[in-house]
């Protein structure tokens, strides 16, 4: 069975830094493009980064230039760096396949952005 398990959230002031992680478990990660989504109170889940199994990486206009995503196929882990971080970053963070079909959805990290 597959588990995401997401990390690395937390309270950050508007210009810092963050690094999120999230562990796949039960599948065949170094051949599984993945994704990290956001859900902010009141809006829908949305596509933020995604990594193809062989490392290309792909970003929705809103976090380009800030945000970097890359993952460690020997650690079944994939990151988010997020820097320059800004208020209307406040969400729940998760990842998943990029694309679906999905896998059930972790828990997520939270990131709340205050001054």
């Amino acid at each position: 069975q597959v588990q995401l398990v997401e990390s690395g959230g937390g309270l950050v002031q508007p210009g810092g830094s963050l690094r999120l992680s999230c562990v796949a478990s039960g599948v065949i990660f170094a051949i599984a493009d993945m994704g990290w989504y956001r859900q902010a109170p009141g809006k829908q889940r949305e596509l933020v980064a995604t990594i193809t199994a062989d490392g290309r990486t792909s970003y929705a206009d809103s976090v380009k230039d800030r945000f970097t995503i890359s993952r460690d196929n020997t650690k079944r882990t994939v990151y988010l760096q997020m820097n320059s971080i800004l208020h209307e970053d406040t969400a729940v963070y998760y990842c998943n396949w990029a694309r679906a079909p999905f896998a059930s959805w972790g828990q997520g990290t939270q990131v709340t952005v205050s001054s």
